[in-house]
């Protein structure tokens, strides 16, 4: 018989077990994709959204063996954003056994109380730019690497332990190859002309400190009202985000317009996809991993569409076509095949774009929500 029991995460080395944990979990299962040690060890102890909220990490041990792991999170700015008294939940894994599950998430849901939260909700990352979604729809496929991977019987502990729906995301695959229309191309063409828009230079936006400031007061604006559960980027997220991302955007794949103020008005961002690349890496950089991420940085045949977006005031203008066509001759230029969506809210109408293409469905992740009172 199992002797589970649940300890709160400390030392270091207990964090160690936590983020390998998964390692082993998913150890026979081809399509999980490994985050970096490293990066999980600094999400979990030194980012930015730790200034303002609180966490608490478990892990469910039988005997000396980790049989589960969970991180509950307190975010005061999404709290007072939304009028709720949440806690979310994350880096949620389990064996196959509900009495590991009903261990975890029972404990996150007494710390919960014990902070005066009414609800419980996830899996979900501190701020909307982590990873989030449990797996519902798309097993079969290897995710992004910005993306949750799970087994399915992860979803019958969520409805077993009352948790229900709160919403759907949705992730479609398409060929990234196929043509514009050519209503959306003269669409795009007639608003180039008529605004005096002009793709800027990557290179450029990556030296310019300002510039980037930019891009993410826009990111934050042009998300605002339209992604569900939204929280707006602080100064030190945006500094932190910056410093990850934008050295690593690739002109081949990306792009930003500028109206003629010289201001930011739409963007697209997408990466090559580096899921195979975490897989062989398999949690570290060393000593060969840093050579399959090379690799795959070069030479790529599926491209991950990360955010697209416009300013406020170019919102429902149709410069959103302006941005496709720009980044689909960018795809077939740099010879790629296939793209898949960043995942987007079941009933966000952008998600409708993709029916101007030859797609299917993807993937399908969803948050659970529970109420605690």
């Amino acid at each position: 018989m199992p002797d589970y029991r649940i300890v709160e995460v400390k030392t270091r080395r207990d964090l160690k077990k936590f983020i390998r944990f998964p390692l082993d979990l998913y150890r026979d299962c081809s399509n999980y994709v490994p985050a970096l040690n490293s990066d999980q060890i600094k999400s979990l102890t030194d980012v930015a959204p730790l200034k303002y909220c609180s966490r608490k990490m478990w892990m469910v041990l039988d005997g000396r063996k980790v049989a589960g792991r969970i991180c509950g999170m307190i975010n005061p700015r999404y709290n007072e954003r939304y009028g709720k008294k949440r806690v979310r939940f994350g880096w949620f894994d389990t064996i196959n056994d509900i009495e590991v599950a009903r261990l975890l998430l029972g404990t996150a849901e007494k710390w919960a109380k014990d902070n005066g939260m009414t609800e419980i909700h996830g899996p979900l990352y501190y701020n909307t730019s982590g990873k989030q979604g449990m797996l519902v729809e798309g097993y079969e496929n290897v995710p992004p690497f910005n993306c949750l991977y799970n087994y399915p019987y992860y979803n019958d502990f969520m409805v077993e332990l009352g948790y229900v729906k709160e919403c759907d995301w949705l992730q479609y695959k398409m060929k990234a190859d196929q043509e514009v229309p050519d209503k959306m191309r003269n669409i795009a063409a007639r608003l180039m002309e008529r605004y005096k828009l002009v793709e800027g230079d990557i290179d450029v936006l990556k030296k310019d400190k300002v510039l980037v400031k930019k891009f993410f007061d826009i990111y934050n604006e042009s998300f605002s009202k339209t992604v569900y559960n939204f929280i707006p980027f602080t100064d030190e997220e945006i500094e932190e985000e910056a410093a990850q991302t934008i050295g690593l955007l690739d002109k081949r794949l990306c792009s930003f317009l500028l109206d003629q103020d010289n201001e930011i008005a739409a963007f697209g961002i997408s990466f090559p996809s580096l899921s195979q690349a975490l897989k062989k890496a398999r949690g570290s950089m060393f000593p060969f991993g840093w050579w399959h991420f090379l690799k795959a940085l070069k030479k790529f045949d599926t491209i991950d569409l990360m955010i697209n977006g416009a300013a406020p005031k170019w919102q429902n203008t149709g410069v959103s076509s302006v941005y496709h066509c720009i980044m689909a001759d960018k795809y077939k230029a740099a010879g790629v095949k296939w793209a898949i969506s960043n995942p987007q809210i079941e009933t966000n109408s952008a998600v409708n774009v993709w029916g101007k293409y030859e797609h299917e469905l993807f993937m399908r992740r969803r948050c659970y929500v529970k109420s605690i009172d």
